[in-house]
């Protein structure tokens, strides 16, 4: 007579130990968020140079999962217009005759875009005010934060506080920079508030990030509410550290306290972007100066 089984059904020492690797795994990761969460409140320093040297060492994986990613983008354009090419161009010439009025449109978008072109005056002196061209490699997966990484960083003279832009318009400012590697915060996040213009009269306004990717737009004088929807924003030059007249959004809805634009710069369809300095470098001294506690001087 076989002897009886004390062993429970399914019982499988392989489960237990892959089990027991499991929560040593788990009490792990706690005790090392916990001592990442103590660092970044004891020492937030420290912090910053842990994590310029984690975004350092994570750098080429993110390009890797970067390049990746835009090929796959790439190749889904590409076989998604392959596909619907010929319903596309059925469609299209069913709408020809239907099109004619917005041809008026387009006219005026065109000229629009010419005095945009004028208005930048994107000339040899901004060449020289740039500082570095590098790519977005990763961003933050947090839902309120927009902050990207960029693939250049110290080592090409790039230094917190200065503008980035893309093609399109700008991008954000440099929050944080490593010896390859910088940190962006992006238009549309919320600690980023810009002095910006509405096109073409000029009406002032500031901008700040909503954390959803959109930008909240309120004009200075609180009393009037002008904005419509398709307005053209660009930055003003207030402040001294956004050169003026850089395509910034276009107004998308009109709110009680001003409205909400969209970004016209996508960093992530821009292949690459351009660091550059600060519009006045006094007012950025100036800026510092003012946070800096004054000493007294001996001997005046």
């Amino acid at each position: 007579m076989a002897p009886p089984s004390h062993r429970r059904p399914g019982y499988s020492r392989k489960a237990q130990y892959s089990l027991f690797a499991a929560y040593v795994i788990a009490i792990a990761g706690a005790i090392f968020a916990a001592l990442i969460l103590l660092i970044s409140v004891a020492d937030p320093r420290g912090f910053a140079v842990l994590r310029s040297g984690a975004a350092e060492l994570t750098a080429p994986i993110a390009r890797f999962f970067d390049s990746a990613r835009r090929s796959v983008v790439d190749v889904t354009h590409n076989m998604e217009g392959y596909f619907d090419a010929a319903s596309k161009n059925a469609a299209l010439n069913k709408r020809v005759k239907a099109q004619a009025p917005k041809l008026v449109e387009a006219q005026a978008i065109k000229l629009e875009n010419q005095r945009l072109k004028a208005l930048l005056d994107l000339s040899s002196d901004e060449l020289i005010e740039r500082v570095a061209v590098g790519r977005l490699i990763s961003s933050t997966s947090s839902n309120s934060r927009r902050i990207a990484t960029l693939s250049v960083g110290r080592n090409q003279g790039v230094l917190p506080d200065q503008p980035v832009r893309g093609p399109e318009g700008l991008i954000g400012r440099i929050i944080e920079s490593g010896p390859n590697t910088a940190r962006v915060l992006l238009l549309s996040d919320p600690d980023n508030v810009i002095p910006v213009l509405r096109l073409p009269d000029g009406l002032p306004a500031l901008a700040s990030g909503s954390g959803d990717g959109t930008i909240a737009i309120r004009p200075v004088d609180l009393g009037v509410n002008p904005f419509k929807k398709g307005n053209i924003i660009v930055t003003s030059g207030n402040g001294g550290l956004y050169p003026p007249n850089i395509p910034f959004a276009r107004i998308i809805q009109k709110t009680p306290d001003g409205a909400l634009a969209a970004p016209l710069a996508n960093p992530w369809a821009s292949t690459y972007v351009v660091v550059m300095k600060p519009y006045q470098e006094e007012a950025k001294a100036a800026l510092s100066a003012a946070e800096t506690p004054q000493t007294d001087k001996g001997g005046e």
